[in-house]
């Protein structure tokens, strides 16, 4: 299937298994911005539960704005929060040292726009799970696309209704297992047989 997605903060997990299983892959990147989506989120397990991490961004003059054109906000020392979430969620998970050195670049460099960060952190979870995921960019805006298979409400966590099967989490004894976190989750706790575990899964989509 060819498909059409936007770039998110550290993916959810469904937008991973469409990536996995997809022919081709188009990234939206002519959009206008839109507020509560995992373009600038992502949700992860931590020791209380589900825990969201939002990145500020700058606000701007016109009323709709270009996804590309959203700037990153560094007033609020976001990075250093989200880093230390992730250790404190993450740290005895089995995979968490192994791919630490690989995501810290994202909280060290600052990226002037949202949309080049989402596209890095592409490139490194890629790279992370040995799993090469080429794509393409939209040049213009299509509302109803004839030719890809339109997953874009994928970064509309109402939207995404996903149900995937359980693995083993490190808080799942105290809450139980908690469904399509960010694919960071999943990473750090299977390693490079996320692959395999992506593969697998079947993605129920609903009508936008």
């Amino acid at each position: 299937m060819d498909i059409l997605l936007h770039p998110t903060y550290f993916p959810s997990i469904s937008q991973f298994v469409a990536m996995a299983q997809a022919d081709t892959i188009t990234f939206e990147v002519a959009d206008n911005f839109q507020k509560q989506t995992n373009r600038n989120r992502m949700y992860i397990y931590s020791a209380n539960g589900l825990q969201l991490l939002n990145i500020p961004v700058k606000h701007a003059l016109e009323h709709h704005q270009k996804f590309k054109d959203v700037r990153i906000e560094y007033a609020f020392n976001w990075q250093k929060q989200h880093l230390k979430s992730l250790e404190a969620s993450y740290r005895t998970s089995p995979y968490f040292e192994y791919f630490e050195d690989d995501i810290r670049p994202i909280f060290e460099k600052k990226q002037v726009f949202m949309l080049d960060l989402n596209f890095q952190i592409h490139e490194i979870l890629t790279d992370c799970l040995g799993m090469p995921l080429p794509y393409a960019q939209t040049t213009e805006y299509i509302k109803k696309p004839e030719q890809l298979l339109d997953l874009r409400s994928l970064a509309d966590g109402k939207k995404d209704r996903a149900a995937f099967d359980p693995y083993v989490q490190v808080f799942d004894e105290k809450y139980g297992f908690i469904n399509n976190l960010s694919i960071l989750d999943l990473l750090f706790n299977e390693g490079r047989h996320a692959v395999d575990y992506l593969k697998k899964q079947t993605l129920l989509i609903e009508d936008s």
